[in-house]
């Protein structure tokens, strides 16, 4: 029973850990003026959606993408959004090291699943692995063509880099398509 009750408190205390994700905001955008950026987790649901769909235009498994999108920040809550400018000044431990440590006195079920998760996103090769980076990237763009509506005029630089770096031909005609339209277009399918 001890075991039982120390794999719960340890379990609840990671899903209390992930709710610091709701908190924390993406820090990159302040670097481009974005005031009040989204948070990790509003970043984070978004890339899961985008890495199912892409995943269901890609032929791979969507269920598997959107785990592993789901799963790619969440060391954040240790180590902050580290914006890429600062990553030229730090070492971090990997994000194998620190989900390992966030899952340490989990439900062993969950130390290995969460485990398994992180690990195939940071170092898998499959078709899942690309359409869940692919993601990342895309709601990177996604985010940056909302906040150019809003204002922020210098965002170019995160929409010329996220599109530089989208390997699939299904995330790189989406990209193009949010580039040239609003951010409320897709009101008008339900307007007409």
């Amino acid at each position: 029973m001890a075991d039982e009750t120390t794999n719960a408190r340890g379990t609840a205390g990671y899903l209390l850990e992930m709710g610091m994700l709701k908190r924390a905001k993406r820090s990159g955008w302040w670097i481009a003026g974005v005031k009040d950026p989204e948070s990790i987790a509003e970043h984070s649901f978004r890339v899961g959606i985008i890495g199912a769909v892409l995943a269901m235009m890609e032929g791979a498994d969507p269920a598997k993408v959107a785990l592993m999108c789901l799963f790619h920040d969440t060391q954040e809550t240790r180590v902050g959004d580290i914006p890429h400018i600062g990553r030229r000044y730090l070492e971090a431990a990997s994000n194998e090291k620190v989900t390992a440590d966030q899952v340490s006195a989990a439900h062993p079920a969950v130390v290995s699943g969460v485990q398994r998760v992180v690990d195939e996103y940071e170092n898998g090769d499959s078709l899942e692995v690309v359409v869940a980076h692919d993601a990342d990237k895309l709601e990177c763009l996604v985010q940056a063509v909302e906040y150019r509506e809003q204002g922020c005029s210098i965002v170019q630089n995160w929409i010329d880099t996220s599109l530089a770096s989208l390997k699939t031909a299904s995330a790189q005609a989406l990209a193009e398509a949010a580039l040239n339209m609003s951010s409320i277009e897709w009101q008008q399918t339900y307007l007409r």
